[in-house]
């Protein structure tokens, strides 16, 4: 069940709870473009990337919340014509994954601007079955502002 998960905008997060999230190194070792350090102007502006998003597509990364707890963010963002997924979760919270996934999966299944959804992982993730047991398809490496993901897709319909 996935009703005690909540997508907020992240714009009622507190900044320093997002701040706090992305400094954690167990966080930076699985996000080869995170760099330098993050304080409340830096989430700040992080937000506000994000919320041009919805602007733009109607559509975006949320706050992710569990039993109304901020666990961490992540959505949709259009990528050229693709819809991108990403996730990022607190590491006290990494477990959540899947279930807020399937959650945000079915956002993705009512939008009919979204016939499928993609993924780039950074080849340090090793444990990609959840992906392969909700029906991915490895797409192969690509690059990505300088770094290698590994490229996934999953069709929504």
């Amino acid at each position: 069940m996935t009703r005690d998960i909540a997508f907020v905008r992240l714009t009622e997060i507190d900044p320093a709870l997002i701040a706090e999230h992305m400094s954690d190194i167990r966080v930076a070792e699985h996000m080869p473009l995170l760099t330098g350090e993050w304080d409340v102007e830096t989430a700040r502006g992080f937000v506000a990337q994000k919320e041009a998003c919805w602007v733009r597509d109607g559509l975006g990364h949320w706050g992710v919340l569990a039993e109304g707890r901020y666990v961490g963010w992540g959505g949709f963002q259009k990528e050229g014509d693709e819809w991108d997924f990403g996730l990022v979760l607190r590491p006290a919270d990494f477990g959540l994954g899947a279930k807020i996934f399937r959650k945000a999966l079915g956002v993705a299944k009512a939008d009919p601007r979204i016939p499928y959804v993609t993924f780039l992982l950074p080849p340090s993730r090793k444990n990609l079955g959840a992906l392969r047991r909700f029906g991915a398809q490895s797409l192969g490496e690509i690059g990505y502002e300088g770094a290698t993901f590994l490229k996934f897709r999953l069709d929504t319909d």
